[in-house]
């Protein structure tokens, strides 16, 4: 016999988990292909970029550096469902890709992407796409050590519980960390904080994800 009203909740909360675990091997490569096709893109742009600002005399005194790196996330997304910011009891996990350019010792751009696909609570998850300035601080005594500040700005992507609807939002991230050169070629991202602002969420309300991660990178040029 056919029920005429539409399932539980609860009901629906378990078929669609059913769905996403074999769905999950499919998102997983699709995620990873996604990554790789990002990171590939910019680090296409940085060498281009590269490039073309070699032709500028070294008369300047101005020595641009380009280092492409990849990141791995543990976020608290700050939404558990319903509507309203609040903490969510599971964090989102992802991986990222980064760049930063270096005009002058004090003068940096980073931009970033990361997406936070795992460990989701009822299908909630957010991507991050952010630019804007880094600023290092050297310590003569510790020149392989390079704690950092940036401001970042760019936009936010969430999936909402139960796929029930997706948005793109304004994400404004303040944060800080520390690089470790391993060599002349290669830096360890010991750890980035982040404190994200979404501030024109939804219903007027405002949404604030932070975590923490930590990547490897490789200077271009």
């Amino acid at each position: 016999m056919h029920s005429m009203f539409p399932p539980p909740r609860a009901f629906r909360s378990a078929v669609q988990d059913s769905e996403a675990q074999d769905l999950s091997e499919l998102d997983v490569l699709v995620l990873i292909r996604r990554t790789i096709h990002t990171f590939l893109l910019i680090a296409l742009g940085a060498v281009t970029f590269a490039a073309r600002a070699q032709v500028v005399p070294s008369a300047t005194g101005r020595q641009l550096t380009i280092t492409a790196g990849g990141l791995g996330s543990a976020f608290q997304p700050d939404y558990a469902g319903g509507g309203v910011a609040s903490t969510s009891p599971n964090r989102l996990y992802g991986i990222g890709a980064y760049v930063d350019v270096k005009f002058t010792r004090w003068v940096q751009i980073e931009a970033e992407g990361r997406w936070l696909r795992f460990n989701q609570y009822v299908n909630i998850n957010e991507d991050n796409y952010l630019i804007g300035p880094r600023i290092p601080f050297h310590i003569s005594r510790f020149p392989k050590m390079i704690p950092y500040g940036k401001a970042l700005i760019g936009y936010g992507h969430m999936n909402f519980e139960y796929n029930e609807a997706y948005g793109s939002f304004t994400d404004i991230a303040f944060g800080g960390g520390l690089d470790y050169k391993l060599s002349r070629k290669f830096t360890v991202r010991a750890a980035d904080f982040e404190f994200q602002k979404w501030p024109a969420w939804v219903n007027n309300e405002s949404l604030s994800p932070y975590g923490l991660s930590v990547g490897l990178s490789y200077k271009v040029f």
